[in-house]
């Protein structure tokens, strides 16, 4: 301790608890000490409210479907490397996730079930009743808990990086110097945080990745945790790391309807995918409720300009009973909070803005412009989800290059992985051929 300066050190500083961090900290080599960072608790990461589910490719015959789809939903402005590598990582995943515990629905002969949501051709999301990202991340958290190289500090915010300029920070001394390495050129060495007694800790680290979610608390109605504020954008412009896209912002269309302020609840996706329709005030439906997320969200937005009301209804009356019951059985129970019953009245439902397609740019192994610093997860951008996301693919795409930052990490470090790669780093055959196709579609151009 050095006054009111903590200073620790490790091999991989992880800024963030959510699936992406956890998954990072898992596919690194267990020789490697690792220190995660939680704003605030472990259970407030948007990981834990997931409700849809987590998109994988359903067989061999499902690479240009999934491709395609989620182009479209993106307006086609996706960069096509990293939708390629998302989905052909995304059995292995799956299977990866399943080790660990991870109750994904099943038919009654062991194969998984899949349900389908909007703009999706055909059913390939894997789910857990409504609560996948729960289920998800208090797996690999537990998983975590067990690994005797991992420490968690909870409560603990991140201020800024450490640098070469910086990275022997005295309290003195600290404000010159975060002042004078902005815009500065080098390696990332590590951290700054504070801890809610307000002692700053200074974590020095050989690689540093931020998973420290998106910027859903600096808006007013949204279906995140108020804490995520954008943090690793904030310093990413201090130290003129490489932005993408930051003005694309995604609309869910229905939360649940309420004049009380904070959080919105989501009502998922999946709902519209067994069957649940949007009808205005009359009672009729007024659009195709699995179109792309932005296209339902703006026919919600014209209903209500329309009536002059502040929701429409989701109606339920299609979906049976004992699906919601079993599905959809967390809806269930907060909206009988809430007074309303699903089995046998529509709710009211409102857009809520819900997730951030843009944020720090990184390559297909999740690195940043900075050396030694990688972004994956909600905080990155690599191009998956384009101008809009597909529903589910946030989930996998966490995983996905969350792996990959580890495994980079560990090529550096010239250890092997503890989850070795499975797929082809590039497509081949069949896969190929598509892949191609798909690069010469409009706007954008492969790497």
């Amino acid at each position: 301790m050095d006054g009111q300066i903590e200073h620790l050190s490790c091999d991989v500083i992880i800024v963030g608890c959510g699936v992406a961090g956890l998954y990072c900290a898992l596919n690194l080599p267990r020789e490697l000490s690792i220190i995660m960072l939680a704003k605030t608790t472990l259970d407030e990461c948007d990981s834990m409210l997931a409700q849809g589910g987590i998109c994988v490719q359903h067989d061999t015959n499902d690479y240009a479907p999934f491709f395609e789809d989620t182009l479209r939903a993106g307006h086609f402005e996706n960069r096509r490397e990293s939708v390629d590598l998302m989905i052909r990582a995304s059995r292995s995943v799956i299977d990866n996730l399943m080790s660990f515990g991870v109750d994904f629905a099943q038919n009654d002969n062991g194969s998984l079930r899949y349900t389908r949501e909007g703009a999706h051709s055909r059913a390939r999301i894997c789910y857990h009743q409504d609560t996948t990202g729960a289920e998800i991340t208090t797996k690999l958290l537990t998983a975590v808990k067990q690994l005797a190289n991992v420490r968690i500090l909870e409560n603990t915010c991140m201020d800024d990086i450490l640098t070469e300029l910086n990275v022997s920070v005295r309290s003195s001394q600290y404000a010159r110097q975060i002042s004078q390495q902005k815009n500065a050129c080098g390696h990332c060495r590590g951290v700054v945080a504070h801890n809610n007694d307000g002692r700053t800790v200074s974590i020095s680290a050989n690689a540093t990745v931020w998973a420290c979610g998106g910027i859903g608390g600096m808006y007013e109605r949204s279906t995140n945790f108020p804490c995520l504020t954008g943090d690793a954008l904030r310093i990413a412009r201090a130290h003129s790391i490489a932005l993408e896209h930051t003005d694309y912002v995604q609309i869910h269309p229905t939360s649940l309807y309420t004049p009380k302020p904070g959080r919105a609840f989501l009502i998922s996706e999946s709902c519209r995918g067994e069957g649940a329709v949007l009808l205005d005030a009359q009672g009729k439906r007024f659009t195709d409720e699995l179109q792309p997320r932005d296209v339902v969200s703006a026919a919600i937005e014209q209903q209500m300009a329309k009536e002059g009301s502040d929701y429409v209804r989701l109606s339920f009356a299609n979906v049976p009973k004992n699906e919601i019951m079993s599905h959809f059985k967390q809806i269930y129970e907060h909206c009988l909070t809430e007074g309303y019953d699903i089995t046998q009245e529509p709710i009211p439902v409102v857009p809520a803005q819900h997730y951030f397609m843009g944020g720090v740019h990184v390559d297909r192994h999740s690195a940043t412009t900075m050396p030694s610093l990688y972004a994956v997860g909600e905080t990155s951008c690599n191009g998956v989800h384009g101008k809009n996301r597909l529903a589910s693919n946030s989930l996998l795409e966490s995983l996905v290059f969350a792996q990959r930052a580890a495994w980079d990490i560990a090529r550096k470090e010239s250890l092997p992985s503890p989850f070795p790669q499975t797929y082809s780093e590039h497509p081949i055959g069949a896969e190929a051929k598509a892949y191609k196709e798909f690069c010469m579609t409009k706007e954008t151009v492969c790497a």
